[in-house]
């Protein structure tokens, strides 16, 4: 790899990761690509990170965010991590198709992980090609743009270069790199594979890491990981519970996709529901169902407990009974999840104030849509309308529209007894409800005519309106509405 250092004016980079965690990575370089093409730049995120692009040609974007020249004061590596993959654990995966460019400091301070995705072989790569496929690439860029839209933590996707290569998986498709920005790459799985191969000193160093990067008030509690536990369980309540809200299925919720920052990372086979379903699975390798809709919390609260058995001695070391308080913590994810659910579905049925009947109330409204084919996005965008226009502006979603009324006029005597004004409920509403998600004939349609026609621009079309979900729009009036019948049943893959 070369470096070309007149285009790196303004990219600060000071790689922590590399100078206080020696012996956590492998020191490693990106494979060149044969002809690199920027098919996508996030100029809005770059201006967050406060790198200088305004002067740098398309081309020079893509020698750099394709890997072929090393940005000045970058020190790629492969990080190590292990994982339960579909609850069975791998002791050794690590980044094997992705590469840690360094950390920049953003004008305001916050630090940035910077990561090449499809970048190629690393020692961690075991039989894979360390490349990725074009659909992959773009689909992370545009799901993680809608979820930062929709309020969602998440890491974000500066760019996609198309590398002129081709990479073989079912079939030859265009390859790709993805540059992805996180508040760090630091995973439930990190914890477990120097857990399971260094033991406590190494693990007990990655936590006060962590601490200083993510959870510095911890570094005050009397016991400093236990505080990091916690705070790492209520970012994982406040994540998952964000994305029930929205219908999201991450689809592999593997430990090693579990970031302790609280991040939404790895978007694989993810998508959004279309209608309400508890077990509703997109993945075509999830055959069980583990990471079916329904089961993400779940799922949290197991891949939390991984988190505690990896950290056990450390927390043990620094509190004699720190079992019983662990196990204590992880009994009561079930409650934070409710209360964290609760307080999202109260804002989008347009309750200001808190009655003890509520938690019922949002359950009874899933029992009815369950089976209905009622579109999920589109029925609490709807509701808003509901005492301005009638019952039929969502009951008409509905298969059998009558089977909506007995919870909507549950819903209607609630909202009587709430102090918010109409015009002002229905304002909220429309705040959190969003009328545009990546639905998913639309995301393969966009994704198909990239990679099969060059044609980027369904994609672009797309990205433009889950970029500003809530505001509605005459000339997207097809992007808010369900797939059509011969879509059929909808699959996605890891892209690995």
């Amino acid at each position: 790899m070369s470096s070309e250092s007149g285009l790196q004016t303004g990219w600060h980079f000071d790689n922590s990761y590399v100078r206080d965690l020696e012996g956590f990575y492998a020191p490693w370089q990106v494979e060149p690509t044969a002809a690199p093409e920027l098919l996508q730049f996030n100029s809005a995120l770059a201006d967050r990170l406060g790198l200088s692009h305004e002067n740098i040609s398309d081309s020079a974007l893509a020698q750099i965010l394709g890997g072929s020249v090393l940005p000045k004061g970058a020190e790629p590596i492969a990080l190590a991590y292990a994982g339960h993959q579909f609850g069975h654990y791998n002791p050794q995966l690590g980044d094997g198709r992705a590469l840690l460019l360094g950390e920049l400091i953003a004008p305001d301070g916050a630090r940035f992980d910077l990561q090449l995705k499809g970048s190629g072989r690393t020692p961690f790569s075991r039989n894979g090609d360390g490349r990725s496929a074009i659909g992959p690439a773009l689909r992370e860029y545009l799901v993680s743009e809608a979820m930062a839209a929709l309020g969602v933590p998440t890491t974000r996707a500066l760019s996609v270069v198309a590398t002129g290569e081709r990479v073989q998986r079912e079939r030859a498709h265009p390859g790709a790199v993805l540059a992805r920005v996180a508040a760090s790459h630091i995973r439930i799985g990190t914890f477990q594979f120097f857990a399971t191969h260094f033991g406590p000193d190494h693990v007990r160093q990655l936590a006060d890491y962590t601490i200083e990067r993510h959870y510095p008030a911890a570094a005050n509690a009397d016991h400093r990981y236990f505080a990091l536990f916690e705070a790492a369980l209520n970012a994982q309540v406040a994540l998952v519970a964000k994305w029930t809200n929205l219908g999201f299925v991450h689809g592999v919720m593997n430990t090693d996709n579990v970031a302790i920052s609280g991040e939404t990372i790895d978007y694989g086979p993810c998508a959004f529901i279309d209608s309400y379903a508890p077990d509703a699975v997109f993945s075509s390798i999830d055959r069980q169902g583990r990471y079916a809709f329904g089961n993400q919390p779940f799922i949290a609260r197991w891949n939390m407990a991984q988190l505690a058995r990896a950290m056990l001695p450390v927390l043990v070391d620094e509190d004699p009974d720190a079992v019983d308080k662990v196990n204590a913590l992880i009994g009561t994810f079930p409650e934070r999840y409710i209360a964290a659910w609760l307080d999202g579905m109260r804002a989008k049925l347009g309750l200001a104030s808190v009655e003890e009947g509520d938690a019922d109330l949002a359950s009874r409204l899933f029992k009815t849509m369950e089976g209905q084919n009622v579109d999920f996005t589109l029925f609490f965008h709807q509701l808003a309308r509901v005492p301005d226009e009638g019952a039929a502006v969502v009951s008409r979603l509905f298969s059998d529209p009558q089977a909506a009324d007995p919870w909507l006029d549950e819903w209607l005597a609630r909202i009587d007894r709430d102090p918010l004004s109409a015009a002002d409920r229905r304002a909220a509403m429309n705040a959190v409800n969003p009328l545009y998600i990546p639905r998913n004939h639309m995301v393969e349609h966009a994704l198909d005519a990239a990679e099969e026609d060059s044609d980027l621009a369904p994609f672009e079309r797309l990205l433009d309106a889950v970029r500003n979900p809530y505001a509605e729009r005459p000339d997207l009036s097809d992007y808010a509405q369900p797939a059509p019948p011969e879509f059929g049943k909808y699959v996605t893959f890891c892209g690995t």
